[in-house]
């Protein structure tokens, strides 16, 4: 399969943007201005967005951003009727107290019945809490958005906080999914203020000296995904990834029962030797003794038709494929996928057209480029991207196709440190702080907890009084919306009819 290199105009259109945003993006200080306005961002570090995700109804997108900040962007109804390029501007905020690895929307969100815009997030030293995204009339920092529910994740022997390292909110949305070192957790979204409803644990002892003697998968747990329903198959489960590398099905039909577990170190090991006996060096990816690398999950996301998941790790040059019937055997893996930092980055997938041509796959890069895989199934060993274009000057941490297939949203932002020559002084385009390195360090390993996002003692420190080591600079950070121009065969719909998984 023949890859563009070259940026494809003819396949996608840029529709609305933010514009770059890494060094005005409104956030909440703790002490305001004498209009009662905003001031310079939070502890004097510019923020740029991590994440996005479309709502459940397609019509808002929901951002997360550095200095813990959520945002909801609500589409414009003239979105694809207009040939200029739309401005996106944020309705709604919600100014988090600790920094979030974890936001979840509503499975039931629709514009048109505001008791439905609810979405879920877990800070640190907190419970989870459930918010309402209705605009505030008049937002300060008094009366910010205050969560409208709270769930107990706590320890089972003590009252310590846990922090959701993964949250799946599961359709219909009378349940939400937790995840926590070696641990499981099943919420019930009407009990509020009470524990989960039932605990799995992924190992059976975390006491023991062998930490579970080998059953079951010890690690945080890093990622969850669910399968989607209605798509013919006798289960609807849940993916779970860690930081140690490890897998595992898990039926919570049936009380959270575990299916399978199985290690993918082996498996990223035999992306090697397919690429080495299909001749195929993909840019460069076969020279790599390790394969396509990988230093833990951050994403497990199902195909379509539910048969096939595929696995995504940061630090990595590819994702793994594996058809769920033959449990632990890969079957196929992708190339070209550049997500080579700590930060996550965040892929999408959508239906291929006939009944063979298997599904697409949509995912940015470190680089901000976007790539598209096509026919992933209908092959084993390794894929290349189809085509690709560049969408951003930065890392894309998520690409997102909206429900219907007609458009896709891409958000990038990222943080890069001056070289020892740069000067120092030069307070605009660097910024300081002892928060910990957004994206880049919050996820951990597993072994430690959440990113070290102390406050500061409050002395007034200019910029250039730092080594040049401790400085930052924010690199493009924007929210952008495509459209999506080719196949016609898959691109006929519009914002208004949401697509079909099965």
């Amino acid at each position: 399969m023949e890859t563009q290199y070259d940026p494809s105009r003819d396949r996608v259109k840029l529709v609305a943007s933010t514009g770059d945003i890494s060094a005005r993006f409104p956030t909440l200080s703790k002490t305001r201005n004498g209009e009662g306005g905003f001031t310079k961002p939070r502890d004097g570090i510019l923020d740029y967005l991590e994440s996005a995700q479309w709502t459940a109804d397609g019509t808002t997108l929901l951002t997360y951003s550095s200095t813990d900040l959520v945002s909801g962007y609500i589409v414009p109804e003239d979105l694809l009727s207009t040939s200029d390029e739309l401005t996106l501007k944020s309705q709604t905020y919600i100014q988090l107290p600790e920094p979030s690895n974890v936001l979840s929307g509503a499975p039931y969100f629709s514009l048109a019945e505001p008791w439905t815009q609810q979405l879920l997030v877990s800070t640190r030293d907190h419970p989870i809490q459930l918010f309402h995204l209705t605009p505030s009339p008049s937002p300060t920092p008094e009366n910010s958005h205050l969560p409208l529910s709270s769930y107990y994740f706590t320890k089972a022997r003590s009252e310590t906080f846990l922090t959701a390292t993964s949250l799946l909110w599961q359709s219909p949305g009378s349940h939400f999914i937790a995840g926590n070192r070696s641990l499981l957790a099943r919420f019930d979204i009407l009990r509020t203020g009470e524990e989960p409803v039932a605990r799995i644990r992924t190992i059976p002892s975390e006491r023991h000296l062998s930490k579970g003697g080998g059953v079951g998968m010890r690690g945080t747990v890093s990622a969850l995904g669910e399968q989607p329903m209605d798509t013919g198959n006798s289960a609807s489960l849940v993916a779970a990834g860690t930081w140690t590398r490890w897998v595992g099905l898990y039926d919570f039909a049936q009380a959270g029962e575990c299916i399978a577990t199985w290690g993918i170190s082996n498996a990223v090991q035999e992306t090697a030797t397919h690429e080495k006996m299909s001749g195929n060096n993909n840019g460069g990816q076969g020279e790599h003794p390790d394969g396509i690398g990988g230093d833990g999950i951050t994403q497990t996301i199902w195909s379509p038709c539910g048969r096939y998941l595929v696995i995504c790790e940061r630090k990595s040059r590819g994702a793994l494929l594996y058809d769920v019937r033959v449990t632990g055997k890969l079957l196929g893996h992708l190339t070209g996928r550049d997500a080579l930092g700590n930060q996550r980055v965040t892929c999408d997938v959508f239906p291929g057209t006939g009944e063979s041509s298997g599904f697409e796959l949509w995912s940015g890069t470190s680089s901000g480029i976007v790539k598209v895989w096509e026919g992933i199934g209908s092959l084993e060993g390794p894929h290349a991207p189809a085509w690709e274009w560049a969408a951003h000057q930065s890392t894309v941490g998520s690409a997102c196709l909206h429900p219907s297939g007609t458009v896709v949203a891409t958000c990038a932002g990222s943080w890069e440190f001056p070289d020892e020559d740069d000067d120092p002084s030069d307070s605009s385009s660097l910024s300081s702080g002892d928060q910990s390195l957004g994206s880049d360090s919050e996820e951990g390993n597993d072994d430690s907890e959440d990113g070290d996002n102390s406050e500061r003692d409050g002395e007034s420190e200019r910029v250039g009084d730092r080594i040049p080591w401790m400085h930052r600079r924010n690199r493009e950070s924007s929210l952008k919306i495509w459209s999506v121009t080719g196949p016609p065969s898959m691109r006929e719909g519009s914002l208004s009819e949401p697509r079909s998984d099965s």
